[in-house]
């Protein structure tokens, strides 16, 4: 396997840039996901180091090999798509071994990798079939197949289970995390999917309009986000963000409440300052129903109305009204809730967040 790296790598159609000089280290066997919005340029960087994009500036390296122009089939890197793109007249063992076929290896090569393949994918009742006899997620199988016969230095995955269902979607990642335990392989894996990227990858690298917002492991990039983008952009429901003004110890919304300023904030906001306000809705809960329930944090509890609820099983999302808007919370071990009842809410503020609201970064780096 490889490393890869990526030094001041752009990319321009025309005058317009798409990538603007980003930089990536990705270690051997490490599994990388880049995640963001539509147009945030993730495919176009893959698609780059792959060799099916020029590119406009910078630098490409995989392992020792510099390989800005050489071309894909001399890269030694496998992609998977999302359209799986497979041979409709070939047979699953056809499609699986085709690049080796035309690469000119010998057939007892083929066969032995094929078979080896099929073994990891659990594809052996299957390599008969032909693409109109599988199911999605079986396609997707062959696809990643067909990358593994050729042993690539890097496999390249481009959303490929965004063609899936919900439930599939589940059951494939849990196939693609058992293929790179296999095969200790070094991944880059492209989705807009932030849960595909949280529960697969070792680091994930966040973009925002061609610019990497923040690298980082799930955890690091869920619980210290760098940035107000960040923040926003990860966890399910998404982090709740208000702008506020600094005043006398205290948050001032613009509706004219307010939260006390975090403990772990106070050294480094001043009177006046414009700030965004996050906390996440797991850190919003109806008194003694929250992860951190009974614990000593710094805690600030409010009485507020309940405008909806979402019961989910084992947790309910609950929507208060406060300073003029919603805010989402949730609530473990859940007891009924009606609109309009006003509800003690604890706001754990030892897990807040504080962002300049002119830049967007974090206020604390820790």
């Amino acid at each position: 396997m490889a490393t890869v790296s990526l030094k001041k790598l752009e990319k321009r159609y025309g005058p317009v840039a798409v990538v603007h000089g980003i930089d990536l280290e990705v270690a051997d066997r490490e599994f990388i996901a880049l995640v963001g919005p539509s147009g945030c340029g993730k495919s176009t960087t893959l698609r780059m180091i792959a060799g099916l994009e020029d590119i406009s500036g910078g630098e490409i390296s995989i392992g020792d090999r510099v390989v800005n122009d050489l071309p894909p089939r001399s890269r030694n890197i496998s992609m998977v798509f999302q359209s799986y793109a497979l041979y409709p007249h070939m047979t699953v063992r056809e499609n699986m071994g085709f690049s080796l076929k035309i690469a000119g290896r010998p057939q007892d090569e083929i066969e032995r990798r094929v078979a080896e393949a099929a073994r990891i994918l659990d594809l052996d009742q299957l390599m008969d079939r032909r693409p109109s006899q599988l199911s999605g997620g079986q396609r997707q199988r062959v696809a990643m197949g067909r990358a593994i016969v050729r042993s690539p230095d890097v496999f390249l995955f481009d959303e490929p289970l965004s063609n899936l269902d919900a439930k599939l979607r589940t059951q494939m990642r849990t196939e693609i995390k058992k293929l790179h335990a296999k095969v200790q392989s070094t991944v880059i894996y492209v989705t807009h999917d932030q849960v595909e990227a949280m529960t697969l990858s070792d680091r994930i690298v966040i973009m925002r309009d061609g610019h990497i917002e923040q690298v980082g492991t799930p955890d690091e990039v869920f619980r210290k986000p760098a940035t107000r983008f960040v923040a926003g952009f990860i966890g399910s429901p998404p982090m709740n963000l208000v702008e506020a003004t600094v005043d006398d110890g205290a948050l001032r919304f613009e509706g004219g409440q307010g939260l006390p300023v975090p403990r772990r904030f106070r050294d480094h906001v001043s009177a006046g300052q414009k700030v965004v306000f996050g906390l996440r809705p797991d850190d919003i809960y109806p008194s003694g129903h929250g992860i951190h329930a009974g614990e000593a944090q710094d805690l600030h509890e409010i009485d507020l109305p309940v405008s909806i609820t979402e019961p989910l099983g084992n947790e309910t999302l609950v929507f208060v009204e406060f300073n003029g808007r919603d805010w989402v919370s949730r609530m473990l071990n859940p007891k009924p809730l009606r609109s309009g009842e006003r509800v003690g809410m604890t706001f754990d503020l030892s897990q807040a967040h504080l962002f300049a609201a002119d830049t967007g970064k974090t206020l604390r780096k820790d």
